[in-house]
Parts: structure tokens; C-alpha cells; sequence
């Protein structure tokens, strides 16, 4: 029974109602002759009208549909495809028996979500306005974080390089308002060193083109780093107002959030445009980056790195807006491969329901490429927004349908541990000989031990173990183990010096290479490398021998001069004090012990009384027994008179060059000998040491400058100074005195100044 609720309408009215609701939701299809809309069993997601022409209604009642039967024809005015109202597989087959028009509605539920569509079997049967209708490349909505980053990107030009948006012409033709994609990369990398190359800067403004924030003049899809004209999407008004001031100040306080946040999105937007390229158009550098890409994908984990640069040469990008798109039916042919880059999919098989949801990286259709069968389950999207790379049955059979027939894969817990490609070679007694391609060291030796024959004669070497010992495998190897050597000499860095084991490792590598060399040519470059690398390190292990001097880490000093990395052999002046306020000047090694430190401080007072090395600290309370020294008191005055003179920007800058000389000289060992204690590895992690200093240093000033500034009307102007350079520190990526100054403005001596906040 159906029921209307009482709204002052005719029954007539309601169904023109919804009928000039519908109206907004229709799409029509033009298709050839014999074109199949459906097949029994298929997932229904559109509902159908016929215009003109008739059509087939087919039911077969077993899985083949080559025994369908005929039961009834459709003609103008029917409709078809209610089973999308009780979420049912599609109960008959409906094929084109004359050339038709039909009218598309959306599926079931989608009146307030907009539009899907049946995935038809015949695509070459659909138009070209078809096609359009279903691969709309580009949001035409942009979100709105990426319209205001827009927004702030054309404030930031207009008020930074005005001349850049502005008329221009080209082929007696005016284009109004728009700039030059050259000089849009150009001024974008200028702007932050986030932005390492121009490809970089090419992928943020696609992001925006992909939103429709940024557009081409003639809509032209991708970004190019060419004399090209685009024009933003406040620019299409020609009655569109220039920025004021207040929005200008506004842009520029966003400009560094807004590049960083283009920055994260641009490397992604750049794969989508180059994987929108046709095949034949993607350049040698555009397929270095599939390739880099296609390195991080699960489902291609087991795959070489040579199918690997054969796919980026052939994979084509597929994306989809709405869930509940059917990507392919169970029973249809297999035409493609796909890889999911973006969302998820269910898996779908009629009479079961969903078995199982694939996510980003695994990979479906396969098998029917592999075994040339139909599809073994409908594809149905999960979620709105899925991006697929995609593989075609022509390129799936030249590069994977081979190494796919011919692999063989051992699975513990769901998880590969060895993966096995059968050898074109076989023994004389006919077996079938495998090489291993992957797999975990334990099942690798197993395998080996278990195929390994000690009867097989050398006139019939066992390929699995003839494949690693061939003459390009051993070079290869020994290219790979020098390069890693290399790299590793290049890591260590000074702390070799410190290794005698390691450098004579070094100096044992460079005279196997040196033999090496005169057998196999294609060392010979690594011979030069290795001979620069010892000499350097011997030559300044020698040097090192000499220690250097470093004073007491105090008050500033080391800033007159670029600071160099403390060596653990190096020495250092300490003064330490007495009771009594006298101290004594001692030399000690860096690394030194606080035994080392007493031994050394009785050695020069010359007494055997037992001494002891104390730390003095202070939670407020008095210690009467002890003043202190006078460089141990606090500023009496704060230097807000010449603080308030100095540039924000400039203040940022200087103090994150001199964080970056501390934090150069930080070796990643001192993470590791802070982490675990340095007493277990006699190493000294003096760098690390100064670097955390620095951090209170900052912290501490900023406290200090803001409590001794007595009038509030300055320490007001204060704290918004503080406040302009941790943005610029943040500009400058330096978050250890951005961090140091938010923990010094947090601080309850000055956050509870509430005169001063308001």
C-alpha cells in the first residue's frame, strides 16, 4: 500500500512533481545495434526508458548465457531496470535489437547524491558524448581549502609581481587577466625552500588546475611548464574587485601555510597529469616518476623492477566520483588490469553477496587475463573518489601474462615467503626446474638444499643455482656491495677516523676492487672513488691525532667563529669551583668521566683528600652557605630598546643559521649513544648536548626579556615581536626556535600576564 501524506496536492500535481524531478537526474545513451545493457546477474545501479527502437528481454536459467532464451521484446515508451528499488542482481538480459535511444536515471537512493551509471559490456558501442559523460577529468566544485589557497596565491602576486596577471595577446587574439605558466613556476619556487624542483612547483599548480581554481585558457587539461596562458578563477568576472590591503595582509600571513599544504598535495596531482598522458606522449622523466611510484605498490612487491619500467610505459589512470559505480560484472570478459592507487572496492559474486573489500595497493582482474576467463565477481566502488591504474589486456599479455603463467608462489599466513618463476630449461628425465625470484633467507636456502642435486653432471648445471652464478649476476653484486660501502663511508662520515678497524676495512675493499678492475671493466669507476675516500680518511685520521682545544661550552663564545664538530678526542678547559668560590682550570678529554674529572682537579691542587664532584641546584629556596658568582646572576635589564630596532625576519634568519651549524654538526650516532647511554660506548655526545642547549637558551631569553620589560604598552609590542619571529622561524622550517619561543610564551611566568594577553 502506498500512502500520501496530506500537502493541499493533487494526485496529479505530486506525479508532475516528481516527474520534473526526475527530469533533472536524466542522461541519455545513444548505442549501435546488438549492444548489450545488461546481463542477468549483474549489479542493477540505473533504471531505463526506451524513446525509439526495441529491444531483447533474455533469461537464461543457467550460468551460460548462450542458452538465453527470448521472452518477451521492449518497445517506445517501456521501462526497464526496477530492481534497483529492492537492491537485487539484475534478473534477465537486455540486448538492442534495433538502433535505440534510452534514458538513464540514477540509481536508487541517489536523488539528493547525484548520478551514477551501469557500466555497460559494449563500451565501443557508446559515443562520443557518452564517454564525456562518464570521464569528467576534473572537479568543477572545488573544495574549499584549495579555493582559498587559490585565493591567497593570486593576493600574494597581485601584491608581490602585479605585472604577472594581466592582458595579453597572442595571434591577434586577447586573453584577459591571465599569466604565464613559466612564470608561475618561476615566482612559486621562489618563494620557499620547501620547493626542491620545478616539476615540484608544476605539481601544486596542477592541484589547483585539477579543482578548477586555476584554468587554462583554452581548457587545456595539465599544467605545463611552457609560455602557456592561465587565468584563476576569481579572474573569469570581469567585474571581479583587485584585493585590498587588509586582504593582501591577510594572503600574506597565509602565503607559507598554503605553500606547505600545496607542497604535500602537488607530487600526487603531477602522477595524475602524467598518468593522463597517453603512453606515446610521457617523456623519460614522466616515466621516472610512475616508476618511483610503482616501487611503493603492494600488489607489485613480487614483480621486477624491469615489469616494473615496462608497466610505467603502458599504465593508464582511471578514476571514478561516486560509490557504488560497478567497475565490471561477474561473466563479462577481462579486458583490463587494475591496481588501486586511491579508495576501495567490494568484491561482489551473485548469490553470495560481498566476500571480501580490497583497499589501496591490492590489485584485481588478473585472473581472467591470466586464464582468458570470464570474470569471476563484480567489481563495485566502496567509496566516492577511487583512482585505479589500470593495465590492458594487449599490454598485460606482452609484459605479466608469461611471468604470471610461470610463477609459482609459497604463502605462510597469507604472507609470500618464497616466490619461484619456472625455468624455460628442463632436465633430461623432464622436470620442471624453477629460479627463485624472492623470498625470505630461511625458505631460499630450503629450496636450494632440496633441488640441489649431488649427482648432476657439469655438462647440465642446475639453473637455480646456474642463475647466481652467471658472470652479470657477479658483477652486479660487486657493484652493489662497493656502492653500499661508499655510501656507508660517506654516512660515517669523520667517525671513521675514530675506527682503525674501519679504515683498514676500507683500505682491504680498495685493494680487492683495484684486482677486480683489470677482470672486469665495469668496476674501474669505483676504483677512483675508493682511492679518494682512504686517502682522505688516512690523511686526517693522521691530522686527528692532533686533539684540538675547545674552552668551556659558555655565554656565546662559540659564536664568534663557525662551529666545527666535537670530535671524541678532542680536549676541553673546565673550571671547576670550590666552596670556598676559587676554581681550578683542568684539561680533560670531552668524553671524560667524573672520576676522570676528580683524578684530574686533585692532580692540579695537589692533595690526596677524597673529593667530591657535586651538582647545585636551586627550587628557590635560600642556600645560605653559598652566593652566587656574579657571571652566574641574571640580566638586571631587558634589551628591549635595541631588540625592537631589529627586523623580525632578520632576527628568524640569523638564528636559524646558527641552529643549523649546531644541528650539522650532530652525527646520527649521538641519537643512538643519548638513547643508550654513552657510558656503554665511550663516545661523547657533545653536539647533541649543545643543540638541546640551545633550545632552553631560547625558551629562557624569551621569558626573560618579556618579565623584565616593566611598561605594558611595551610588553605588548614585545610579545607580538616574539610572536613574528617564531612565524618566521616557522617560515624558515626552523622548529627548534619556533617550538623554543611558543614553550617560552607558555611559560607561567609570562602566560599568566593577563593584562599583557588581553
Amino acid at each position: 500500500m502506498i500512502c500520501f501524506q496530506h500537502t493541499g496536492l493533487t494526485m496529479g500535481q505530486i506525479i508532475d512533481v516528481y516527474k520534473a524531478r526526475c527530469c533533472s537526474f536524466i542522461t541519455p545513451l545513444h548505442l549501435t545495434d546488438g549492444a548489450q545493457v545488461f546481463r542477468q546477474g549483474d549489479i542493477g545501479t540505473s533504471w531505463y526508458a526506451v524513446l525509439s527502437g526495441s529491444l531483447d528481454v533474455k533469461v537464461s536459467e543457467t550460468a551460460n548465457h548462450q542458452d538465453a532464451v527470448t521472452i518477451c521484446t521492449l518497445g517506445v515508451g517501456t521501462a526497464f531496470g526496477e530492481s534497483i528499488l529492492d537492491n537485487t542482481p539484475r534478473h534477465a538480459t537486455i540486448k538492442y535489437r534495433q538502433s535505440m535511444a534510452g534514458l538513464l536515471a540514477p540509481p536508487y537512493g541517489a536523488m539528493e547524491g547525484g548520478s551514477n551509471h551501469d557500466r555497460l559490456a559494449d563500451k565501443d558501442g557508446m559515443n562520443s558524448d557518452s564517454v564525456g559523460l562518464l570521464n569528467k577529468p576534473y572537479n568543477k566544485v572545488p573544495s574549499e581549502k584549495l579555493q582559498r589557497a587559490g585565493k591567497v596565491l593570486r593576493n600574494a602576486i597581485l601584491s608581490r609581481a602585479p605585472h604577472m596577471i594581466r592582458d595579453r595577446k597572442y595571434h591577434l587574439k586577447t586573453y584577459r587577466q591571465c599569466c604565464v605558466g613559466t612564470e608561475l613556476v618561476d615566482w612559486l619556487v621562489q618563494q620557499s625552500a620547501c620547493i626542491h624542483t620545478r616539476s615540484h612547483a608544476v605539481g601544486m599548480w596542477q592541484a589547483l588546475l585539477e579543482e578548477g581554481v586555476l584554468n587554462h585558457v583554452d581548457q587545456e587539461l595539465g599544467f605545463q611548464d611552457k609560455y602557456l596562458f592561465y587565468r584563476f578563477l576569481d579572474d573569469e568576472d570581469e567585474d571581479t574587485p583587485l584585493p585590498s590591503e587588509e586582504e593582501k595582509r591577510e594572503s600574506e600571513e597565509e602565503l607559507p601555510e598554503t605553500i606547505l599544504f600545496l607542497a604535500q598535495i602537488g607530487p600526487d596531482a603531477l602522477l595524475r597529469m602524467i598518468l593522463r598522458k597517453s603512453p606515446g606522449q610521457r617523456s623519460g622523466d614522466d616515466l621516472e616518476i610512475i616508476y618511483d611510484e610503482l616501487l611503493h605498490i603492494k600488489a607489485l612487491a613480487q614483480v621486477s623492477n624491469t615489469v616494473k619500467r615496462e608497466l610505467a610505459s603502458v599504465l593508464i589512470f582511471e578514476s571514478h566520483a561516486k560509490a557504488g559505480t560497478v567497475l565490471f560484472n561477474q561473466g563479462e570478459e577481462g579486458t583490463s588490469w587494475y591496481i588501486i592507487q586511491k579508495g576501495s572496492v567490494n568484491v561482489v559474486i551473485y548469490g553470495k553477496g560481498v566476500v571480501c573489500t580490497l583497499h589501496e595497493g591490492d590489485d584485481f582482474g588478473k585472473l581472467a587475463l591470466v586464464t582468458d576467463s570470464p570474470r569471476a565477481a563484480s567489481i563495485v566502488l566502496r567509496e566516492d573518489h577511487c583512482h585505479f591504474l589500470r593495465v590492458d589486456k594487449e599490454d598485460f599479455n606482452r609484459i605479466l601474462r608469461d611471468v604470471e603463467a610461470n610463477t609459482v608462489r609459497l604463502k605462510e599466513h597469507e604472507q609470500p615467503v618464497l616466490v619461484l618463476e619456472k625455468s624455460p630449461r628442463a632436465s633430461t628425465l623432464g622436470s620442471i626446474k624453477y629460479t627463485v625470484i624472492s623470498g625470505t633467507p630461511e625458505k631460499i636456502l630450503e629450496h636450494f638444499l632440496e633441488t640441489m642435486r649431488m649427482d648432476t653432471h657439469h655438462s647440465e648445471p642446475d639453473p637455480a643455482v646456474d642463475d647466481f652464478e652467471r658472470l652479470e649476476y657477479t658483477v652486479a653484486t660487486k657493484r652493489k656491495v662497493v656502492t653500499l660501502a661508499l655510501r656507508w663511508a660517506s654516512t660515517h662520515s669523520y667517525l671513521l677516523q675514530e675506527e682503525p678497524t674501519a679504515l683498514a676495512f676500507l683500505e682491504e675493499l680498495y685493494g680487492c676492487v683495484s684486482n677486480d678492475s683489470r677482470v672486469f671493466r665495469a668496476l674501474k669507476d669505483f676504483v677512483l672513488d675508493l682511492e679518494k675516500v682512504v686517502k682522505l680518511h688516512s690523511e686526517e685520521a693522521k691530522s686527528s691525532k692532533k686533539k684540538s682545544l675547545i674552552r668551556q661550552f659558555s655565554h656565546g663564545e662559540e659564536r664568534l667563529q663557525k662551529k666545527q664538530p666535537i670530535r671524541n678526542q678532542d680536549d676541553i678547559l673546565l673550571k671547576v669551583y670550590c666552596s670556598d668560590h676559587t676554581y681550578s682550570t683542568i684539561r680533560v678529554a670531552v668524553a671524560a668521566t667524573g672520576r676522570e674529572v676528580i683524578a684530574a682537579v686533585a692532580d692540579k691542587l695537589g692533595t690526596n683528600d677524597d673529593l667530591l664532584l657535586v651538582q647545585l641546584s636551586s627550587a628557590g629556596e635560600q642556600l645560605n652557605a653559598l652566593t652566587p658568582l656574579p657571571d652566574q646572576e641574571g640580566p638586571t635589564t631587558g634589551s628591549m630598546s635595541s631588540f625592537e630596532l631589529m627586523s623580525s625576519k632578520d632576527l628568524a634568519y640569523q638564528m636559524t643559521l646558527y641552529d643549523w651549524e649546531l644541528f650539522s654538526c650532530v652525527h646520527e650516532h649521538e641519537l643512538l649513544y643519548h638513547t643508550f647511554g654513552r657510558t656503554n660506548f665511550r663516545r661523547t655526545t657533545a653536539n647533541l648536548d649543545l643543540f638541546l642547549r640551545r633550545f632552553n637558551q631560547v625558551q629562557l631569553w624569551v621569558v626573560t626579556e618579556v618579565c623584565l620589560c616593566a611598561q605594558l604598552s611595551k610588553r605588548v609590542q614585545l610579545l607580538k615581536k616574539f610572536i613574528k619571529i617564531a612565524a618566521h622561524c616557522r617560515e624558515f622550517r626552523n622548529l627548534n626556535s619556533f617550538f623554543a619561543i611558543i614553550m617560552g610564551m607558555s611559560n607561567p611566568a609570562v602566560s599568566r600576564l593577563n593584562q599583557t594577553w588581553e
